[in-house]
């Protein structure tokens, strides 16, 4: 039997890959809380990321800390290090990216979005297996699973804005001509 964090590390269909599975046995609508495998990477990159932030200490610390958490060995782990390490060592150039779209400074966002709107921008410039919509909508679910209370309609927002910048012609094909 096929268990669903095994499923393929493909976001291409993120509704068979995001949706968790029914307990069976259990009313319809009750799910369990099985993840992704690219869920789990994004939530540890967040951690890190996180982490990184308040202490400024070496990638490879805070990545060894991450390691040991419990359930990290169900994360897809060359995603997470892909977003863990690109975000620290491109966090310049993706608040670059990021500042035309902000209504206030980078050192005015709350760690948690700040580090939400990096693993976003990250996966919209780098993560190009990652549909666009995709990369937005798991920003938005790790904004509401750890930020404030709205943090999630901010990195919608802001994200929103920033990806026909990186994906020009998905983002086009995707939505209606305006008239």
């Amino acid at each position: 039997m096929s268990d669903r964090t095994d499923a393929p590390q493909d976001d291409r269909n993120p509704s068979a890959a995001a949706r968790p599975a029914r307990k069976p046995g259990a009313p319809a609508g009750q799910r369990d809380r099985a993840k992704s495998s690219r869920r789990r990477a994004r939530e540890f990159a967040l951690q890190g990321l996180y982490e990184w932030q308040l202490n400024r200490r070496e990638a490879s610390s805070v990545d060894a800390n991450i390691r040991e958490l419990e359930e990290f060995a169900k994360c897809d782990r060359a995603h997470y290090d892909a977003l863990l390490h690109g975000c620290i060592d491109q966090h310049q150039q993706l608040d670059e990216a990021l500042l035309k779209f902000l209504d206030r400074s980078v050192e005015e966002l709350s760690p948690v979005e700040h580090a939400v709107l990096w693993i976003g921008a990250y996966e919209l410039s780098h993560c190009l297996d990652v549909p666009y919509k995709v990369a937005i909508n798991e920003a938005v679910e790790l904004a509401k699973g750890f930020g404030g209370t709205d943090g999630h309609k901010y990195v919608n927002g802001v994200l929103d804005h920033l990806a026909p910048s990186l994906r020009p012609d998905e983002v086009k094909a995707a939505r209606p001509a305006q008239r």
